[in-house]
C-alpha cells in the first residue's frame, strides 16, 4: 500500500510509552455500570463512585500482544491500481441542518425537507438505500429516529436504516423492521465518546450493546488540537491513540472475541475565530500522525475521516474541491481514496443537495482514474497517428474515432462546467443544479407500501412515545 510516512520509528516505542502511561494514570471516565464491571474483572482499577477506569500496564501490553498477532498476517492490501470510492448517496450522513438553494435559505432538519431528500435519492441513486441523512428537530428528540424509520418505509423504495442515538429506541425499531420485512433495521451509527477519555451514558449503553451483539468496537474520533487534546503532534498522538485503545480495552473485556476498529477525524482550531475545521492542512496532519501510529504500534490500519466533512459553509466548487483535496490527501498518506463527499456544508452539520449533485459528478470524474487501459492495434490508432502525422494540415479532432468516441475517453460532466471563471460560474452551475433537483423530485413516484404494514408500524411508534416520552 502507497502512502507517506510522517513519523520516524524511532518516535514510535516512545509514544507508545506514553499511551499506555497515560491509560494507567488517567483512563476513561464511563458512565454505565456494566462496562465499569467488565473492565475490573479484566484488570481495571475501577472508582465507581467517580466512574472512572484506569487500565494498569500489564492489562495494555497484554491487549497489545493480542493485537499484533491478530494484525501480523494482515500485510498489505496487495492493491496494484486505483479504485474509485462510490458515488455520493443520501444514506446515512444526518445533518443538522437543511441548506435550500432554491429559497437561499438554510434551516434546522425537518419533516418535509427530509422527505423531499428521500425522494432525491430515490430518483439519483436506486440502486442505494436512503437513509437517516437529516435530524428531524420538529418531532420530540427521543421520537425522533422512529418517525424517520416511518418516513422512509412511506417514501423509500429502497428505504435504509434509522440511527438509535440511545439504547432504548432500539428495541422499538428492531420491532418495526419485523414488521415490515428487514431484520435489524436500524443501525447503531458511529461511537464517538467526548473528548477527552469520557464514556457519557447515552454512548456507553449503546457501545455495550454493539459490543455484545458482536458488531466493532471502534471510536469515531473526533479529538480536536489544543481544545481536548495538547496541541503538539505529539500530545494529540498520546490522546488520541489512548482513546481509541481504551475503547478497544472495553470492547475486550465485555466481548472478548468482539473485531477491533474505529476511525480518525482529527480538528483544529481557527485561534482568531474559535471555530474547528477537520479539512485544514493543520487537521488533517493531526489525523495521519495519529493513523500512521497506531498502525505501527498496533498492526491495525484505522481509516482517516473522509472527504465530506470541509470547512465551506455554501455550496459551489469552492466546497467540491475542498473535499476533493482533502480526499486526494488522504490517499496520498493512507493509501485509500475515500469518497470525496455527501453533500455536506460546515463540517457536516449542513446537507444541500445541489452540493450533492456537484460531487456526484466529480465522482463521476474520478471513476476514470478506475479504468484499465484498452489496447488493441484499432485503439492504438496507427492510420490516424500516420495520417496526422505533423498536424500542420489536420489534426485529431477531424478524425472519425474523435468524433465517435470522445465520449468514452473525455470526461463531459452533464452539468458543472470543467473550467470556473469566478462566482458566475458557481451561480450558473448551481441554478442548473438547483433545476434538477426539483426534475427529480418532481420525476419521483411514491412506492406502493403495504398500508397494513404502515400501521402496524405507527403502532409501535405511538406505544414507544408513551413509554419514551413518560
Amino acid at each position: 500500500m502507497s502512502q507517506y510516512d510522517v513519523l520516524r520509528d524511532a518516535d514510535i516505542e516512545l509514544l507508545g510509552e506514553g499511551m499506555i502511561k497515560v491509560l494507567a494514570e488517567v483512563g476513561v471516565l464511563c458512565q454505565n455500570q456494566e462496562m465499569l464491571e467488565a473492565l475490573e474483572k479484566h484488570g481495571a482499577k475501577v472508582d465507581y463512585a467517580k466512574e472512572v477506569a484506569t487500565f494498569p500496564k500489564q492489562m495494555s501490553v497484554e491487549l497489545l500482544e493480542q493485537v499484533r498477532k491478530e494484525t501480523q498476517n494482515a500485510g498489505d492490501s496487495g492493491k496494484d491500481r486505483f479504485h474509485s470510492p462510490s458515488l455520493p448517496s443520501l444514506g446515512t450522513q444526518i445533518a443538522q441542518h437543511f441548506y435550500d438553494y432554491g429559497a437561499k435559505q438554510q434551516r434546522s432538519g425537518n419533516t418535509a425537507d427530509f422527505v423531499d431528500l428521500i425522494k432525491l435519492g430515490d430518483t439519483i441513486h436506486p440502486e442505494s438505500p436512503v437513509g437517516d441523512c437529516l435530524l428531524l428537530t420538529d418531532v420530540p428528540a427521543m421520537m425522533e429516529p422512529l418517525e424517520t424509520a416511518m418516513l422512509l418505509a412511506e417514501y423509500a423504495h429502497n428505504p435504509g436504516q434509522a440511527f438509535a442515538w440511545n439504547v432504548r429506541q432500539a428495541d422499538y425499531l428492531m420491532e418495526m423492521g419485523e414488521i415490515y420485512g428487514i431484520s435489524n433495521w436500524f443501525t447503531w451509527g458511529a461511537v464517538c465518546f467526548a473528548h477527552p477519555f469520557r464514556f457519557d451514558k447515552d454512548v456507553a449503553d449503546r457501545f455495550v450493546r454493539i459490543v455484545k451483539s458482536g458488531s466493532t468496537a471502534g471510536l469515531t474520533a473526533m479529538p480536536v488540537a489544543g481544545v481536548t487534546t495538547p496541541v503538539s503532534i505529539a500530545g494529540f498522538v498520546v490522546v488520541g491513540a489512548a482513546e481509541m485503545f481504551a475503547t478497544w480495552l472495553a470492547g475486550r473485556a465485555l466481548n472478548p472475541d468482539v473485531p477491533l476498529g474505529g476511525s480518525i477525524w482529527g480538528g483544529s482550531i481557527n485561534m482568531k475565530t474559535g471555530e474547528v475545521s477537520y479539512s485544514a492542512f493543520d487537521a488533517m496532519f493531526y489525523s495521519f500522525s495519529l493513523a500512521e501510529f497506531l498502525r505501527k504500534w498496533t498492526g491495525k490500519n484505522i481509516t482517516v475521516g473522509g472527504g465530506e466533512y470541509c470547512s465551506a459553509r455554501a455550496p459551489g466548487y469552492y466546497a467540491a474541491f475542498e473535499k476533493a483535496y482533502k480526499a486526494m490527501t488522504i490517499a496520498a498518506f493512507t493509501g485509500s481514496h475515500p469518497q470525496i463527499g455527501q453533500g455536506m456544508l460546515d463540517d457536516g452539520k449542513v446537507l444541500c443537495p445541489v452540493q450533492l449533485l456537484l460531487e456526484r459528478e466529480l465522482g463521476i470524474g474520478l471513476q476514470f482514474f478506475d479504468r484499465a487501459v484498452d489496447v488493441s492495434p484499432e485503439t492504438i490508432s496507427l492510420d490516424s497517428i500516420i495520417d496526422v502525422g505533423f498536424g500542420l494540415d489536420k489534426s485529431y479532432l477531424d478524425t472519425e474515432q474523435t468524433l465517435f468516441d470522445f465520449q468514452k475517453y473525455l470526461w463531459c460532466p452533464q452539468i458543472m462546467e470543467r473550467e470556473w471563471d469566478g462566482s458566475e460560474t458557481d451561480d450558473t452551475v448551481l441554478q442548473r443544479l438547483q433545476d434538477r433537483v426539483d426534475q427529480l423530485i418532481a420525476s419521483y413516484e411514491k412506492p406502493e407500501t403495504d398500508p397494513d404494514k404502515l400501521a402496524k408500524m405507527r403502532e409501535v411508534v405511538e406505544r414507544a412515545r408513551r413509554d419514551l416520552l413518560a
